[in-house]
């Protein structure tokens, strides 16, 4: 086994689903809005339209992209995940915990500091 089989991962997306592309970082360029190191990695997600060969994907892309190529590598892609999350005022939400995994506590000289480790 080599070391750039230690790398890789083996990620298959389906025709319908929904991925984040990678754009290309270049400095000088004004994408988005953003420049350099400032400007977004992953945009909008858009959906899977062709399977190209066994690391290829076509993907349909939003009338702003028209200048980028339709054709990313599975390296290039991020799955898309459509949680639907309630944001209420001040950008906060709520998130109820799975269960308690473990109980600690923690003594300090005069202060005993009960710990727990939640699963969310």
């Amino acid at each position: 086994m080599s070391y750039a089989d230690l790398k890789q991962w083996d990620v298959k997306y389906q025709v319908g689903e929904h991925v984040f592309p990678k754009v290309s970082q270049r400095k000088i360029v004004l994408r988005f809005g953003h420049k350099g190191k400032l400007s977004l990695r992953f945009i909008d997600p858009d959906e899977v339209v062709e399977i190209i060969g066994h690391i290829a994907y076509r993907l349909k892309l939003s009338c702003k992209l028209d200048q980028i190529y339709d054709v990313f590598h599975v390296s290039k892609q991020r799955k898309y995940c459509s949680d639907e999350v309630e944001v209420r005022p001040y950008l906060t939400y709520k998130e109820d915990p799975v269960k308690i995994v473990a109980r600690e506590v923690k003594v300090l000289r005069n202060n005993k500091i009960p710990l727990l480790k939640v699963l969310w």
